[in-house]
């Protein structure tokens, strides 16, 4: 296995929790008013750092998706999803689309020592 390389970014961006891997850019949140089991998620255009799991079909509030599990690839730990297939027409904008679940990462205000030795 080779040596794990992350894409760093500047300016006000979204991090791992866990482990401090930089996500996603502030400017790249399409919607602040997306939920998960959890709480508040946000849906995103780009995000880096992350690994794609297998897709599967869930039941959303907004209906049946084709979904795959997004996760941190600093630490492994599952950060959200991303849309791969939306069956309703009115749903088809999140094709391809990220969602970050708000408890997983930490935002462009909040300091953490993840990741810091």
């Amino acid at each position: 296995m080779g040596r794990l390389h992350l894409v760093h970014m500047e300016g006000r961006i979204y991090s791992c929790k866990h482990c401090g891997a930089h996500m996603a850019r502030y400017q790249d949140i399409l919607s602040r008013t997306f939920h998960c089991r959890h709480g508040k998620a946000y849906l995103f255009a780009r995000v880096v750092n992350v690994s794609v799991g297998k897709n599967e079909e869930r039941q959303m509030m907004t209906g049946m998706h084709t979904v795959a599990d997004v996760f941190c690839v600093g630490c492994g730990s599952v950060v959200g999803w991303v849309y791969v297939l939306a069956h309703e027409k009115s749903q088809k904008y999140k094709e391809g689309k990220f969602v970050l679940e708000r408890f997983k990462v930490l935002g462009p205000d909040e300091i953490s020592s993840a990741g810091e030795s």
